[in-house]
């Protein structure tokens, strides 16, 4: 009876592998910082302000254990790991906030600021996650059951690094990319429905950073864009060949930030290394040139926004909000703030700082306008989680909890 199991598994896979190869396919993937990995979330009909109070409150979950990590929202479900008594757990909700089922991942980070740090991916009805301690592993959404695990350090010479690993993992195809940070696994691609090595890059040989790595499309290939602690790297995500390397000019082993690329240039906000920072690409993917930087600029791990002819974000020190000229890399405006997580729908900012203020702002041409603000006071420790928008809703994890807001109008 045993091999009964096995044989589903091994039939509902080859299914799989029967569509993803289909010329008319395309994958239907929920992930970290919103479709396009750059905080843009393509709502419309959202709240221009908020009462005082806030947005009403949809419903609000507080029991998920420690963790800094966002939740994903698909048409039905919400997934976010958490961490309890030092096990990782992925939580599965449905969209009125009620429990359906936890699936453990592995022993969790419980180190210096102890919790889950990566979004979970999801394509189709499976979602991929990376503990803090390295464990790859993927999970029937539906179900709960792990399809496979891979460990990181165990199984891919992976070295870790002091606040753990932080990557929101990377799907493309058949393949899904993940940042071992080992001397020959410098970045690997695995097999997303087996978690068998398809290729392994020495890359840089550099060390693993925080960040979430950015999948460019060009006429004439894709490119890997990420951290590691000493460069900015792109990789060919077919063989995992290294095409190029931009330094940081000061050095620091904290990056975080996803880079974001819009036509032709990449723009980094980068507080652990050289600021805010714009590259050219080459049209053919395989040189970047430096085109500005700005020191004074940039933060830790709150993200950036690009619309327009301006970026906008928080800043680290002094904590604030402002707005970069993209041409130049001049600051155009600023707001005192405080500094966080940024997101963008609607032609409005969603600030949440890390003082558990959350705020709406409003653009227009580099000028910041705040238009409402209120109060997380639920939840656990640091105010690090990215917010999200799914359908009209705001969601907003602190720790242990996590709230749901109509930000719709009526």
């Amino acid at each position: 009876m045993s091999k009964f199991p096995f044989m589903k598994l091994r039939s509902a896979l080859f299914i799989l592998l029967v569509f993803a190869s289909l010329p008319g396919y395309v994958q239907t993937i929920t992930q970290w910082r919103g479709a396009a990995r750059n905080g843009i979330y393509q709502e419309t009909n959202l709240l221009k302000s908020w009462p005082a109070e806030g947005p009403g409150q949809l419903w609000k979950i507080d029991s998920l254990g420690n963790g800094f990590a966002s939740p994903v929202i698909t048409a039905d479900r919400i997934y976010v790991p958490g961490e309890v008594d030092s096990t990782g757990y992925l939580f599965a909700y449905d969209k009125k906030g009620t429990f359906l089922w936890k699936t453990e991942t592995g022993m969790e980070w419980n180190e210096n600021f102890p919790g889950p740090r990566a979004t979970p991916t999801v394509v189709d009805n499976l979602v991929y996650y990376c503990s803090g301690k390295g464990d790859v592993v993927c999970i029937d959404g539906e179900t709960g059951q792990k399809q496979w695990s891979v460990n990181m350090l165990r199984n891919l010479h992976g070295i870790n690094v002091r606040f753990g690993y932080s990557e929101s993992l990377l799907v493309d195809g058949d393949r899904i990319f993940c940042s071992p940070g080992g001397r020959d696994t410098n970045f690997v691609a695995l097999n997303r429905f087996t978690g068998k090595l398809i290729w392994k890059s020495k890359a840089m040989g550099d060390t693993v950073a925080y960040c979430s790595p950015l999948l460019i499309t060009l006429p004439q290939k894709k490119i890997l864009v990420t951290l590691v602690i000493h460069h900015m790297v792109g990789i060919n995500p077919a063989n995992g060949d290294l095409l190029w390397s931009y330094k940081f000019e000061r050095q620091n082993d904290i990056h975080c930030n996803t880079p974001v690329y819009e036509d032709g240039f990449l723009y980094l906000s980068d507080r652990g290394g050289n600021g805010t920072v714009k590259l050219e690409l080459s049209p053919d993917g395989q040189s970047v040139k430096e085109v500005w930087k700005n020191f004074r600029s940039g933060n830790i791990q709150g993200g950036i926004i690009k619309s327009g002819n301006f970026l906008y974000g928080s800043r680290a020190r002094p904590g604030r909000f402002e707005s970069l000229d993209a041409a130049t890399g001049e600051i155009a405006d600023s707001l005192k703030f405080g500094c966080g997580s940024t997101i963008f729908a609607d032609g409005l900012l969603y600030c949440y700082g890390d003082q558990g203020t959350v705020g709406l702002i409003k653009p227009t041409n580099g000028k910041l306008e705040l238009l409402s603000s209120f109060n997380i006071t639920a939840g656990t420790l640091e105010h690090f989680a990215h917010p999200v928008i799914s359908d009209g809703v705001l969601y907003i994890r602190h720790g242990k909890a996590m709230m749901a807001y109509d930000i719709r109008k009526k």
